[in-house]
């Protein structure tokens, strides 16, 4: 009997492990001469011996593995898919909100990822593992350092390892639910494992494959950037990628650098029990904020154990039989500081090596960053970026309102140009540091004739009942107007307090206005209409329910 052959639109699919999967399970049946089953189509094709197997025994064989679905049959020079709109780079947030958007419009988009695991930096190696296990060391540090009297410490302690195996389950389950299921059963969306490299302005290479788009968007996200010290190439340190892969806590971590990044882990560690030495290079962690900012957290993080040395010139990292050893001058003394491990969190760059845009005329800057004007498009007309890699506000809700926003320039008929002028963010130390629009530096720069007003927490009637009194609010206002155009807040669960702000300072409310709005009493937001009153009023002679 001569074999006959079938294709099927098979759905479900992701990636090509999932073709795979499939092609295993298709090519074990007795009478499947051959199968070759394509992710990027969502199609498989089959040779078969109708003698020892039917159509419908192969279908059925498809369905039942996992949540694969046969839709159909297809003749041999059908295609699922349309001639595709869209080739995305990447497999982040930016990523991910453009190819709903694309999607939403109806456009055949097929989304090329490599590295880091579907997801990209936020759910696996940034975001949210840094997050949970910043609250879990949070919760630690309370357990053992009571505000209250009367309360007596236990005998609370640490398992890293199971600490490590929860998050990493919550890594998982965000993986899965906020972005492999959310694609996987789109018609529009097809997702390849592979690396990318740009033929030409149209075309990519993925893997052995090529494909073709009317558009391109390199959403290729970002990494660790290392700074030229001596040996420090040679040297076994972490970074995000891997600091929270960890199974054992460090003894001595050593953070090099004093932004964000590096200050939120660095408290993490210490408050899970590790001793943490943090070098900046500048005279000032967070050198771009306000000193009253920067020096009192820094006076908060030291009263914690933490050590912080600012200034530092390095000389040379090592890698020693007993862990790192650095020698650097700080502040004009040698000094030789050693410890059982090194993080490096110096800044980020983007991820554009080996992909081929250099050839077609793509403009870099900076740390191998793209290149990218205000509507998103690079220096080839239908080459977009989107995300980190643009190397502009490095922040996982920034890198989703880009994707969208690319996807809208592509298709749309006129052109958004971002905007940053209202952005609200936050730095999860603890107390945050929280701000957005201008602080003092830049509203003098664009010579606005401004009026700051400062409560400290110990004014704040929440504050005091919680017995956390660390930090301030801090708000800005244009003398002219008397609307605000900016805030920094350092306080325990200050970013709570942004929105309200940020909405303030969006659609034009007075500080006029803003203090007549109601604020329940002991909320930590009543600290903001306290701030407001403060403008005009001495706040230490309001009563309480300030008005």
């Amino acid at each position: 009997m001569a074999l006959e052959k079938i294709k099927l639109n098979i759905k479900g699919m992701t990636c090509d492990h999932c073709a795979a999967t499939i092609g295993k399970k298709v090519a074990a049946l007795d009478g499947v001469a051959s199968q070759a089953i394509n992710y990027p189509e969502n199609s498989g094709e089959i040779q078969f011996n109708p003698d020892k197997i039917s159509e419908q025994e192969i279908v059925d064989s498809i369905n039942s593995i996992g949540s694969y679905r046969v839709a159909g049959k297809l003749k041999s020079s059908d295609s699922p898919a349309k001639p595709l709109d869209l080739i995305i780079i990447g497999g982040g947030s930016a990523a991910f909100a453009a190819a709903i958007r694309a999607a939403e419009l109806e456009k055949s988009v097929l989304m090329i990822n490599d590295g880091l695991p579907i997801g990209g930096t936020c759910v696996n190696v940034g975001c949210v593992p840094s997050k949970t296990l910043i609250r879990a060391a949070e919760q630690l540090y309370d357990a053992n350092h009571p505000r209250f009297s009367g309360i007596t410490v236990g005998a609370g302690g640490l398992d890293f390892k199971t600490l490590i195996r929860q998050k990493n389950q919550l890594v998982d389950d965000l993986r899965t639910s906020k972005y492999i299921d959310v694609l996987k059963d789109n018609p529009y969306v097809s997702i390849r494992q592979a690396h990318a490299t740009l033929v030409d302005r149209n075309t990519v290479r993925a893997g052995d494959q090529t494909f073709t788009a009317d558009h391109i968007l390199m959403a290729t996200g970002s990494t660790t950037y290392a700074p030229d010290i001596p040996w420090l190439a040679e040297t076994d340190y972490l970074t995000n990628e891997t600091l929270y892969q960890l199974d054992e806590l460090p003894e001595h971590l050593i953070v090099l650098g004093g932004r964000y990044i590096a200050l939120e882990n660095a408290q993490m560690f210490a408050r899970l029990g590790s001793k943490v030495t943090v070098l900046q290079r500048s005279l000032r962690i967070l050198p771009d904020e306000m000193p009253d900012v920067t020096e009192t957290l820094k006076e908060l993080l030291e009263a914690e154990g933490i050590a912080i040395k600012t200034g530092v010139q390095f000389k040379s990292i090592r890698s020693k039989p007993n862990g790192i050893e650095i020698k650097a001058v700080v502040k004009d003394n040698e000094e030789t500081i050693s410890g059982s491990h090194l993080f490096v969190a110096t800044g980020r760059k983007g991820n554009t090596v080996e992909m081929g845009i250099e050839n077609i005329g793509v403009e870099r800057y900076g740390k191998d960053f793209i290149r990218a004007n205000e509507f998103l498009q690079t220096s080839v007309a239908n080459i977009y970026a989107a995300g980190d890699v643009t190397g502009d506000h490095l922040f996982v809700y920034a890198a989703a309102y880009e994707g969208a926003l690319a996807v809208d320039n592509m298709f749309g008929e006129k052109p958004v140009a971002k905007d940053y002028s209202v952005f609200p963010w936050v730095i999860f130390t603890d107390p945050q540091v929280a701000g957005v629009g201008m602080d003092e530096n830049q509203a003098y720069q664009n010579q606005i004739d401004y009026e700051v007003s400062t409560v400290q927490l110990k004014d704040v009637p929440r504050s005091l009942a919680a017995r956390n009194t660390r930090g301030f609010i801090k708000l800005l206002r244009n003398k002219a107007d008397n609307k605000l155009i900016g805030a920094r807040i350092l306080a325990s669960e200050g970013s709570e307090l942004l929105m309200e702000i940020s909405l303030a300072i969006r659609f034009g409310i007075t500080v006029t206005e803003l203090k007549k709005m109601f604020h329940p009493y002991l909320t930590l937001s009543e600290g903001v209409k306290i701030a407001a009153i403060a403008f005009d009023k001495d706040v230490k002679k309001l009563s309480c329910c300030a008005v």
